[in-house]
């Protein structure tokens, strides 16, 4: 006769695979606090962005020939604020970096592009008092998440861990070809608009200034480094932050595309790569959920009648 004793215990087994008990670093406070901060501006600021250049008209911190490129990074940042809001689910820093450092490209590439075009920056060349706020403050939120962001992964790379164990999920040997295109496709662009944007701007399916292709580009190369930051990990586990991000940007990258689309040349062979990359970016996102709802490093469902 078996005895209590030797019935398995629930509480031994581990409700998360991926939990700290696999080891890694655990994901400190002020990386977490960065993401739900730079959250919030995003999702106020990209809405503001975003909803003015639905509206036809250009807003932002520096003139812009075209509303669709203030509103392309309103969109874009709009559509990560909710995988900047899921790492707080996040407890270990293997399953954050792959949104959390295209997070820094973005902010310090941002800002960098700000400091180099100053000279087009509202508050430099004056106007009404409304852009010339919105552009200090633009300026002064940039800087600061900045710095938070520095001091933030300083501080996550300086805490001790544990390596992280094998990965329990890795790509699909038919998604490694596609990712690798995509990934290269937006950090090849986002370079070639950040280092020449005068040569690489006429490449571009509707007119912009110098620092709109270069804060585009940085909006490009941080998609790239986080496309081919998932064919790195090739871990489903790591994922899943931004997994939410991916599908949101391409979702609001072209709610803005189509809302504009008279604005944009789409007889143009660039107009066609860039439907293709957005569409890449959809496809990935949603084909990368499906596998990751699919895949043994996700976390079991609980049946509500148990519950009760």
């Amino acid at each position: 006769m078996s005895n209590a004793s030797d019935a398995p215990r629930t509480d031994d087994v581990p409700a998360h695979p991926t939990s700290l008990a696999a080891g890694g670093r655990p994901l400190t406070a002020g990386v977490a606090m960065l993401a739900t901060a730079v959250a919030v501006v995003s999702l106020l600021v990209g809405g503001l962005l975003a909803a003015v250049a639905l509206t036809g008209h250009v807003f932002g911190a520096w003139h812009s020939p075209e509303s669709l490129t203030p509103g392309l990074i309103g969109a874009a940042m709009l559509g990560t604020a909710p995988g900047l809001f899921a790492l707080n689910r996040v407890r270990v820093w293997h399953e954050a970096r792959l949104l959390v450092l295209p997070l820094a490209v973005v902010l310090v590439g941002l800002f960098t592009v700000s400091l180099l075009n100053a000279g087009q920056l509202y508050i430099a060349r004056g106007g009404s008092i409304v852009p010339v706020l919105f552009s200090l403050g633009w300026l002064f939120v940039l800087g600061a998440l900045c710095v938070c962001a520095l001091i933030a992964l300083a501080w996550q790379y300086l805490t001790p861990g544990r390596p992280p164990g094998p990965g329990g999920a890795p790509l699909p040997g038919w998604s490694k070809p596609a990712l690798a295109v995509l990934g290269s496709a937006w950090l090849g662009i986002g370079t070639g608009l950040l280092v020449r944007p005068g040569f690489w701007a006429d490449f571009v399916p509707w007119s912009v200034g110098r620092a709109d292709a270069q804060a585009l580009g940085v909006w490009a190369l941080a998609l790239g480094v986080g496309v081919l930051g998932a064919l790195a990990e090739d871990d489903l586990g790591r994922t899943g932050p931004a997994l939410i991000a991916l599908p949101g940007t391409a979702v609001a990258l072209t709610v803005v595309l189509a809302c504009r689309a008279s604005a944009v040349n789409w007889s143009s062979g660039p107009a066609l790569c860039l439907v293709a990359m957005v569409a890449g970016l959809l496809m990935a996102g949603l084909s990368g959920r499906v596998l990751l709802a699919r895949s043994p490093v996700a976390p079991p469902r609980q049946d509500p009648a148990a519950q009760s």
